[in-house]
């Protein structure tokens, strides 16, 4: 079966987790960009923690509420949706998305039908689940009882995909690939793994949806002989070059087992592989534009366009520098109950106003 027409081949985002071994202070590092279009702009919000109605309205469907209290969440997302590119939730849970091209588009799988968005669960698993697996199972029993679809585009409505999914904790990760409502998932304890626009797991299976085997041969994927592989069933193609690309970056930054958040932002930042996407992409890199289109967003805009921009971008990663020596400085001393929360409150407050004044003095 191949791919509908209309359904525009995804080109954006890249996501990656190196686990604890690897890393030089021995905790679990989350990366990820958002890719989407031109003009999109996205946000970083703060979500607190509580109840709500029995009802839930999400991008375009209604589902059930939890009938827990959901956790606080910070998310980063198109300003026009209800979820989230990518977030994480006061439990320490990390979760970031990622269009990928399957087979599956009738039924079930019609990604054409206005169901729950990739976001929408993104944000839902970390509103409900305090672990990386129970976030993953959150994302899993809503796929299958409400399924995923509708467009991803807030003006374009071809922009329809289905997903994958990163998840990490402080102890494990989970990578969740899906096509339609059927799904595979890999754990992983050690070493780094990434995921872009195409599915990535192949035989290593570590939980799948029920009957996976049964309905991927019955849909004349797989022969019921050979081992069965999900890439191999179900993929439609993908940027598998950029996934690639994401592999010899980690292999190199990871290789003295000292990875820390500067290797992340490196990578992040990475032009030559296509992991950053230029602001005159079609799927320019907006992760990195968190706010509404108001005084800050112009001021970078104007940066952009204005050339001459090597100055200026050598001074903001000084400051950034500065800030993360300051998170460092504050995360020992807060383990060691030297330091009220309330302390670190303004720091992001604090960074947003150093960045407006080095781009307004331009």
């Amino acid at each position: 079966m191949k791919a509908q027409d209309n359904m525009p081949l995804p080109k954006s985002c890249d996501t990656f987790v190196v686990m604890p071994n690897l890393t030089k202070h021995g905790k679990v590092i989350f990366g990820k960009n958002s890719d989407r279009p031109q003009n999109e702009v996205q946000e970083v919000v703060c979500i607190g923690r509580g109840t709500r109605d029995t009802k839930l309205k999400c991008t375009y469907i209604s589902i059930d509420e939890s009938p827990k209290i959901v956790n606080s969440v910070i998310l980063s997302k198109p300003a026009w949706m209800w979820g989230a590119e990518m977030g994480s939730n006061d439990k320490n849970v990390v979760i970031g998305n990622e269009a990928v091209w399957t087979n599956n588009n009738e039924g079930n799988g019609d990604a054409r039908q206005k169901r729950l968005l990739g976001m929408d669960l993104v944000r839902l698993g970390l509103e409900r689940g305090d672990t990386a697996l129970e976030a993953l199972e959150v994302i899993i029993t809503l796929l299958e009882k409400y399924g995923q679809g509708g467009p991803c585009s807030e003006f374009d409505d071809s922009l329809i995909y289905h997903n994958s999914f990163l998840i990490a904790d402080p102890l494990e990760a989970w990578v969740l690939e899906t096509s339609g409502t059927l799904w595979a998932a890999e754990k992983i304890e050690k070493g780094y793994r990434n995921i872009s626009n195409g599915l990535t797991i192949t035989t290593n299976i570590n939980k799948h949806s029920e009957n996976l085997h049964e309905k991927a041969k019955d849909m004349g994927l797989w022969d019921g002989q050979s081992e069965f592989n999900f890439k191999k069933c179900f993929s439609a193609g993908g940027d598998i070059v950029r996934q690639q690309e994401g592999v010899k970056l980690l292999k190199e930054h990871t290789a003295k087992a000292t990875f820390d958040v500067h290797n992340m932002f490196a990578i992040l930042r990475d032009k030559e592989s296509g992991i950053c996407r230029a602001c005159d992409d079609s799927f320019p890199t907006q992760g990195s534009q968190p706010l509404r289109e108001h005084h800050l967003y112009k001021l970078h805009s104007n940066f952009v366009l204005g050339g001459n921009t090597k100055n200026t971008v050598r001074l903001l990663q000084d400051e950034e520098n500065r800030f993360l020596k300051d998170i460092a400085f504050f995360y020992q001393d807060f383990k060691n109950n030297r330091l009220p929360l309330d302390d670190f409150k303004d720091l992001m407050k604090k960074a947003v106003q150093v960045e407006i004044n080095l781009l307004s003095r331009r």
